[in-house]
């Protein structure tokens, strides 16, 4: 049973509040001022905070610095509850990491919604411990590139020299080879009925794809493109699959990136369906950030759009915000370098 504290200086609020959601089946601490609530959490970490901001000893804004600075309480999911409206007192929330920010009056729907979807994600967060999304296919690569046989076909093969923006497969194609990314850098792309594209995977040098069409028995479902010049290895379907019916350690290694990659797919599904659009921008930039923390992040636009899963003219207008609010640095080329990560992960409104 997960255990929210509810921290309400106004009586009848906090107890209607509380009484919803243990009807809902929760666990609720209550207190009725900042400091109190801080008190509580210390002995008794919650899974998830709801906070008013206006309270006499020490405000909501006091509580959530608190438990930034706090190790044991700073991943606690952290909603405000208020009255007021006003946009710069929303935005304070958010800068300072608020999670969701509800005013008052509310509906019930409303409430619980917003509790089941930041317990729903920190949930998954921990289920994919600390996944990082997209490019996070890598540690399990370089374990198989590791391994003799596999590294002996890689090794005996033809390395294939792949120009920028060529098509490697196409979406409704049948898969006759394995591919491995010698160098450079491959995106997979899936198009909608108006041609919008949305990524759904990054490779990287060390990784496999198309390997999931094999284990399905099916067509390619999205195409493969270079998105810088790469060169590739091709490992015909034959002789992949009998090297995984004879070596179980290299079968074990493909199950486990099949997993790992359907666990990303989720994940990607979930971020789009619950966060906002500001927070998905920023997920998808400390994401490609932690790949390679000394280079600029180099993707078009168009491309980033499709990772985040909007439109072009959306993302550039969210990356403009950041660009004003000090959060990243634009080159004239094009790349973004993060300067704030720290506050980028809190720039959700």
């Amino acid at each position: 049973m997960k255990t929210i504290l509810l921290i309400e200086d106004n009586r009848g609020i906090r107890e209607n509040t509380a009484e919803i959601l243990e009807m809902v089946g929760y666990n609720v601490q209550t207190a009725e001022n900042g400091k109190i609530g801080v008190e509580k959490s210390l002995i008794n970490k919650p899974d998830l905070v709801i906070c008013d901001v206006m309270m006499p000893i020490l405000d909501g804004y006091g509580v959530l610095q608190i438990f930034n600075t706090n190790p044991k309480l700073c991943c606690v999911p952290f909603i405000f509850l208020t009255a007021k409206t006003d946009r710069n007192d929303f935005r304070k929330g958010m800068d300072l990491g608020a999670d969701d920010y509800i005013t008052k009056p509310f509906e019930e729907s409303e409430l619980l919604s917003a509790i089941d979807s930041r317990l729903k994600r920190v949930a998954h967060l921990k289920a994919n411990n600390g996944a990082s999304g997209l490019t996070n296919l890598n540690h399990v690569t370089e374990e198989s590139s590791k391994k003799g046989n596999l590294q002996r076909i890689l090794s005996e093969r033809k390395i294939h020299a792949v120009q920028k923006r060529q098509y490697i497969y196409l979406e409704g194609d049948d898969p006759t080879r394995l591919f491995y990314v010698k160098s450079g850098q491959i995106k997979t792309v899936r198009a909608n009925a108006d041609g919008k594209e949305l990524i759904t995977g990054i490779y990287n040098t060390g990784d496999f794809l198309g390997y999931t069409a094999f284990f399905e028995s099916a067509d390619y479902m999205d195409s493969a493109v270079a998105l810088v010049n790469s060169e590739l290895i091709y490992i015909p379907k034959p002789e992949f699959q009998q090297l995984l019916l004879t070596d179980q350690e290299v079968s074990e290694i493909f199950v486990k990136l099949l997993a790992t990659q359907i666990e990303v797919r989720e994940q990607q599904l979930l971020v789009m369906a619950y966060n906002s659009l500001r927070r998905r921008v920023a997920d998808t930039l400390l994401r490609l950030q932690n790949h390679d923390s000394t280079k600029a992040i180099q993707f078009s636009r168009d491309d980033l759009a499709a990772m985040v899963g909007t439109a072009t003219e959306s993302l550039i207008r969210t990356l403009s915000e950041f660009k004003l609010d000090g959060l990243i640095e634009m080159s004239t080329s094009g790349g973004i370098q993060i300067l704030h990560p720290d506050k980028l992960r809190r720039a959700h409104w």
